[in-house]
């Protein structure tokens, strides 16, 4: 994604219900409460499912994927994920 480019103005490439592979290793960032910064909350390869899915900073879509193994739900930007066929 270009730096200029609106994401929001093209519809979600993933839909809730959807099952997704994270693509990179998901650390905390200070913004998932309970765990320390840094503290790994999702494992380059986790299978979840998108449960919802808002926005950041009227830019781009944020996915909130229920990971299986962990439990976790968490925020994923478009670039972090993959469809699981």
């Amino acid at each position: 994604m270009q730096s200029d480019e609106i994401e929001i103005d093209s519809p979600p490439m993933f839909e809730i219900g959807e099952k997704v592979r994270v693509r990179k290793l998901i650390r905390n960032d200070g913004t998932f409460p309970g765990k320390d910064i840094g503290e790994t909350l999702a494992k380059k390869g986790e299978v979840g499912y998108v449960v919802s899915i808002g926005t950041f900073l009227q830019s781009s879509y944020i996915y909130a994927v229920h990971f299986l193994h962990s439990g976790y739900v968490v925020g994923c930007r478009k670039k972090e994920l993959e469809f699981v066929d």
